[in-house]
């Protein structure tokens, strides 16, 4: 029993001294705290350096600071007293409108340069129609066997994507009999416009969610009339766009992914918490203050910040000259680098923890297989690279450098991570849940897939997201498998050469080594490589917090 002395001795711990925690204590904060000051002054000399704030005017300065930084202090000082609440739902939709609008740009730069919206469409269709054939054997599942279920979706899918015989006729030098759902969709001659192809997919899919969303705060008539204004208002951005400067494409993307989740997420906000309301205030004095901050500096002629972190920078490719240097095809590389890492690494990973963890037994070849994944996760990125080389280029025979090759072996590096954080998810749904489950006749199938895996997908989500984060910032697997440092265009499909952020910013650090390299085009790359780091983990955290506030 603990005692009211200075020192005591506890039963099975041994001596306490209540000073010596105290102190422990305080020498841990004051490690996390110089490890936070000391990254917050780096960020901050290498985010001067890109941005430059101190060369601009100092009108533009001082018509900012009355315009946004005073307004917003004061509603979020008086909010802070008044609404704690109200201050947070304010400052989410903040944040929720600055990352939005960042993938907005990276999901935009996918359709206007990388993949066509038609095509996009045609593969979405040659996946719906077998996946309403799921739902339909779904509805029927007592009355059809398992195995016949799962070949007839497997059939189904391959028919639907490749026709028949496919590529297995391919190789067998068989020619095709039944093309594809893509190829048929891809051959008729009148094709609809581009930003209707994408209303239709990206639109309809986003369309839905709000629907979904605002069903669950109302009823099924408000979901049904928030998912028809959502999808009228992004059909009205790609018809509409045009009139304001913004070509059609763009402009669905923005209306999709930006614009209509936002203001889905205020109204619904603002609809089920009415106490909050009043925190919609920072938003608007946010975007209000900023624009009106930048009519007013144009209208009175200040300079902003020279900033290389620009338009210019965003949309350029790479250039031997610092100035005229810009980030565009690396970002675009880096894109479909996460795009084909989350689809190798994400089913996989889930899979292999929820047999892990539901499925397999509790024996020495289990165990070896833990003890296995945890130092898997520890391994240095630059063996994963070399596992790549090995395996994919030398031992398969495909080229070097390309989005599929860089994909997979990057997909290695975090599968360990997201088998690991799935597992964890998966282990903190209680145990009592899947006791109900059996015990109302459910099978242990259907246990994991309506009991465990909803409780856990928030934490496997989470797990995922912040693995692709470390994913998306690896130099050393890239360089191993031959991904070239420097591209001028962008890549085009997965058997394309690509390039990825960190790579970009390596080659202006080593092979293009300045002066104008070193204080310019690096310090903005870092500093774009750092706000695409920060929006994912930010999703990350969002989502954490949520699931635990529902628990």
């Amino acid at each position: 029993m603990a005692t009211d002395t200075h020192t005591g001795d506890i039963e099975s711990f041994g001596t306490v001294n209540k000073t010596v925690g105290t102190v422990f204590k305080y020498v841990l904060l004051a490690a996390t705290l110089f490890g936070l000051v000391v990254l917050g002054a780096l960020l901050v000399y290498v985010a001067n350096d890109a941005i430059q704030p101190l060369t601009a005017d100092p009108g533009w300065h001082l018509t900012f600071l009355l315009t946004l930084v005073l307004p917003t202090l004061g509603v979020g000082a008086f909010l802070y007293r008044r609404n704690v609440d109200a201050l947070r739902f304010g400052a989410m939709t903040v944040g929720m409108t600055v990352v939005t609008l960042m993938f907005a740009g990276g999901v935009g730069m996918i359709f206007v340069d990388i993949l066509s919206p038609f095509v996009f469409l045609a593969y979405a269709i040659a996946l719906a129609l077998p996946f309403a054939l799921v739902l339909a054997l779904q509805r029927r599942a007592r009355e059809i066997p398992f195995l016949t279920r799962v070949g007839a979706t497997t059939l189904a899918f391959y028919v639907s994507l490749f026709g028949l015989p496919g590529p297995v006729g391919t190789v067998a030098g068989v020619p095709t009999v039944v093309p594809g759902v893509p190829t048929l969709i891809q051959s008729i001659p009148t094709i609809p416009l581009d930003w209707m192809s994408l209303t239709v997919t990206l639109g309809l899919v986003v369309a839905g969610i709000v629907g979904v969303y605002a069903a669950r705060l109302r009823d099924r008539r408000a979901g049904a009339v928030a998912g028809a204004a959502a999808l009228i208002a992004i059909a009205g951005a790609g018809a509409l766009g045009p009139a304001v400067g913004v070509t059609p494409v763009p402009a669905v993307v923005l209306a999709s992914v930006a614009f209509v989740p936002t203001v889905a997420y205020a109204a619904g906000g603002a609809v089920s918490r009415p106490s909050e309301r009043v925190g919609l205030l920072v938003p608007a004095v946010v975007i209000g203050g900023a624009l009106v901050g930048e009519v007013a500096v144009g209208a009175l002629g200040f300079a902003g910040p020279q900033s290389w972190v620009d338009w210019q920078f965003l949309t350029s490719s790479h250039s031997r000259n610092a100035v005229d240097a810009g980030l565009y095809p690396a970002i675009a590389g880096s894109i479909l680098l996460m795009g084909t890492v989350a689809l190798l690494s994400f089913p996989l990973g889930v899979g292999a923890a929820v047999y892990l963890e539901e499925y397999a037994p509790d024996n020495r070849f289990t165990r070896f297989i833990d003890v296995n994944i945890s130092n898997l996760a520890g391994v240095p990125s630059v063996v994963y690279g070399l596992l790549g080389l090995g395996v994919f280029v030398t031992y398969l025979g495909r080229s070097t450098g390309t989005v599929l090759i860089g994909g997979a072996t990057l997909a290695l590096l975090i599968l360990p991570i997201v088998i690991i954080s799935s597992r964890e998810a998966i282990r903190s749904v209680p145990s009592e849940m899947r006791e109900a489950s059996y015990g109302m006749g459910a099978t242990k199938w259907q246990t994991v897939r309506r009991v465990v895996l909803p409780r856990a997908f928030p934490g496997i989500l989470t797990g995922t997201i912040l693995a692709l984060g470390r994913a998306i910032g690896e130099t050393a697997p890239l360089i191993m498998i031959g991904a070239p440092s420097v591209l001028f265009s962008l890549p085009t499909g997965f058997t394309s050469k690509v390039s990825a952020m960190p790579l970009q910013v390596f080659a202006w650090s080593s092979l293009f080594a300045s002066e104008d390299f070193y204080t310019k085009a690096v310090p903005a790359g870092v500093v774009v490589l750092v706000s695409v780091l920060l929006a994912m983990n930010s999703i990350a955290i969002v989502l954490r917090n949520k699931y635990q506030s529902e628990q």
